[in-house]
């Protein structure tokens, strides 16, 4: 059963190794910041969470250590990357699309309006 749970730790450690590559990847090859923020978010926290996920099966002692440390990073990275794209947008940084559809700036002309 060792040898299973053994398996299952590497397979969930190189799915987390390949997740956080293809991030460092997406965040080179995407054109603006938001784009880059996406990909740079969700595979690391799709890479590191698998990647944690992995040594909690290599190493059962470190079970509940790595379980909060799965929960923080799946706060954590969310709520960063949305403050650095607010940021983003706050300084003026516009997105690079064809469609040139701003939401946001939207929602923020009609909260203007109604003070």
């Amino acid at each position: 059963m060792e040898n299973i749970f053994t398996y299952i730790g590497y397979f969930f450690v190189s799915i987390g190794a390949v997740f956080l590559f293809l991030g460092a990847l997406g965040i080179f090859r995407m054109p603006d910041i938001y784009t880059r923020i996406q990909a740079g978010t969700k595979a690391s926290t799709l890479g590191a969470m698998s990647l944690i996920f992995g040594v909690a099966f290599l190493e059962p002692d470190w079970w509940i250590k790595l379980v909060l440390m799965i929960l923080f990073i799946a706060f954590s990275n969310p709520l960063s990357s949305h403050a650095i794209a607010r940021g983003s947008y706050k300084d003026k940084l516009k997105p690079i699309s064809k469609e040139h559809i701003d939401a946001y700036e939207e929602v923020v002309e009609k909260m203007e309006e109604s003070k």
